[in-house]
């Protein structure tokens, strides 16, 4: 039947109707974004990594290669965004060489959306994707069960309220290449700032005609500092509210003693420690 469907709809209605809680959105533990410019395209991200409430690695790369004008920025399973844009990089250089062009934006979207959605959400990949071709600019978004978008900005991860909030106020069409990086870079700030999932510092990709211009940890916000203080303390430092010294003669009424027949007197006591 053509059209839309909407009994998955009227499924979860029913079942919310019985008490089962409805699906939740995934979090993804990330801030990653992009956005159009006059000439080309910007993609950033954090770079925190996190295993359940552990940071795992607060200087991980989020941002992949795909092909030298086409890069992807990665959140959810790290593991899954690094193989799948592996895979992918891999297919469309294969891709490029049998057809003796360039490749496409719009292949490399294409490729993503159906490996991903093959496994119905079980690889837990959301993408951006962003890159220049002869046809110009494009930026997509891949969620990790194959739906895709194209927009002049985009945001994904935990942090992407966060970032969007920033480029609603002040995005605008035909940005220069700078306001874009520093667009960008803002954005990943708010969601560093904003989202516990996010974190460390922002990397940016630029990608025009010409050339791909990575920037690892283009803005460092969190650099260790020294302590203000150090916790070595000299001896002494510490007062002695209270000492109290107990000897062997007094030790007896600690101990309960017991005569046997017979044996030898043997005394039956906590263990403590005792002054010498």
């Amino acid at each position: 039947m053509a059209g839309f469907d909407f009994s998955n709809h009227n499924r979860n209605a029913a079942l919310h109707a019985q008490g089962v809680p409805l699906p939740k959105a995934t979090s993804t533990g990330t801030t990653i974004v992009g956005c159009l410019f006059d000439g080309g395209v910007v993609i950033a991200a954090d770079t925190r990594a996190t295993s359940g409430p552990i940071v795992a690695d607060k200087n991980c790369e989020k941002l992949h290669y795909i092909a030298p004008q086409i890069w992807c920025a990665g959140a959810g399973t790290a593991a899954d965004t690094e193989f799948t844009t592996a895979i992918i990089s891999s297919n469309l250089e294969l891709h490029a060489l049998s057809t003796g062009r360039k490749p496409r934006v719009v292949t490399c979207m294409t490729m993503l959306k159906q490996h991903l959605f093959r496994y119905q959400g079980y690889i837990g990949a959301y993408l951006v994707v962003a890159g220049v071709d002869p046809t110009g600019a494009h930026l997509f978004t891949v969620h990790a069960h194959g739906s895709t978008d194209k927009l002049p900005y985009v945001t994904m991860g935990s942090g992407s309220l966060a970032a969007m909030s920033v480029f609603e106020t002040q995005w605008r069409p035909k940005l220069t290449r700078d306001d874009a990086v520093k667009l960008c870079s803002e954005a990943i700030l708010a969601g560093i700032f904003n989202d516990l999932g996010s974190g460390s510092n922002v990397d940016v990709a630029v990608i025009t005609e010409e050339k791909t211009t990575l920037m690892r940890n283009f803005i460092t916000p969190n650099t260790r500092v020294p302590k203000e203080r150090n916790y070595k303390f000299p001896k002494g430092t510490t007062a002695v509210l209270n000492e109290k010294i107990i000897t062997k003669e007094e030790i007896s009424k600690y101990v309960t003693v017991h005569e046997l027949e017979d044996e030898s007197v043997t005394a039956t006591a906590e263990k403590m420690e005792v002054d010498q």
